[in-house]
């Protein structure tokens, strides 16, 4: 069992209180400051500093926090893969972007899911940086990103590719055109996502691809989720670059129009990104071949 001292840790961590995090662990409140400092003593470092009455972790404080979070996930895949080993239950935690619970990703786990007996998913939507940081983690067994990096540590598994495109209301005066040039673009009032999700920064990057500045764009709104930007869009309160496939069946069904930006090339690929050692690839490739036979029907 993890050390409890170390659980005390992670729920002050979460809750950015000693009284909550007491509560939430059914203890005092002196008994987890007795923790933390018992922590301190063993482990040589000030966790956390004080002042004005309040708090916050030292640099010594997060690295002790990252690692206690990394062991508390660990020993909860111990125990799965241990109910596992006695055939009872499979439980995969499943990291996903905005883009991809907008897109079939979501149904393609659904249909997968509904094919094992006993399997059980936990989906978890995460900014793509959080995603990466609970890999490390071990906080989700794999996930679902676009693009990927160089990190050693990491397999992919290539899903799909998606490309970027200008969402606009099917009663905009630009709904009837297939491409908009940039300086239309200029004229519309942008409903885009935040500048930390990958959309929005493939978007700034391809601007500066050529030499414009997303600065010069008329942003009115932005905004975390792709569902509240959809709406919007089809109330013809503004247009918004999204990801295609995350606007597929709007534009399917007529409630969305999608329109290719002139000179701007807004590729990407879609990959299942996991651990080296994770025990279950198999999985990797049943989920992709369910994605697969989805979009074939």
């Amino acid at each position: 069992m993890i050390d409890n001292r170390l659980l005390s840790l992670i729920k002050i961590a979460e809750t950015g209180s000693f009284t909550k995090a007491a509560a939430e662990l059914s203890l005092s409140q002196p008994a987890v400051s007795q923790h933390v400092k018992q922590l301190e003593n063993s482990l040589g470092v000030k966790l956390f500093d004080y002042a004005h009455n309040k708090f916050s972790l030292t640099h010594e404080g997060e690295i002790v926090v990252t690692y206690a979070r990394r062991m508390a996930a660990l020993y909860s895949k111990m125990e799965e893969e241990l109910k596992n080993e006695k055939g009872t239950m499979s439980s995969f935690n499943v990291g996903i972007t905005h883009t991809a619970e907008s897109s079939a990703i979501i149904e393609a786990l659904a249909a997968y899911a509904k094919t094992i007996d006993g399997l059980n998913l936990k989906i978890f939507t995460y900014t793509t940086d959080k995603l990466y940081s609970s890999l490390k983690n071990y906080e989700v067994d794999f996930a679902f990103v676009e693009g990927k990096t160089n990190d050693p540590e990491l397999k992919y598994a290539m899903l799909d590719t998606d490309c970027l495109v200008l969402a606009v209301s099917p009663t905009h005066k630009l709904a009837s055109q297939s491409l908009i040039t940039i300086n239309q673009l200029k004229e519309e009032k942008l409903i885009l996502r935040l500048p930390n999700s990958n959309t929005r920064s493939l978007f700034t990057a391809s601007l500066e691809s050529q030499n414009l500045n997303i600065n010069d764009f008329n942003i009115a709104m932005e905004i975390d989720s792709i569902a509240t930007i959809k709406d919007l869009i089809r109330r013809d309160f503004g247009v918004s670059v999204l990801a295609k496939s995350a606007c597929i069946d709007e534009a399917k069904k007529g409630k969305l129009k999608l329109l290719q930006i002139e000179n701007l090339s807004m590729m990407r690929e879609i990959n299942i990104v996991y651990q080296k050692d994770f025990e279950h690839p198999a999985i990797i490739d049943s989920i992709v071949k369910a994605y697969n036979d989805m979009k074939n029907r």
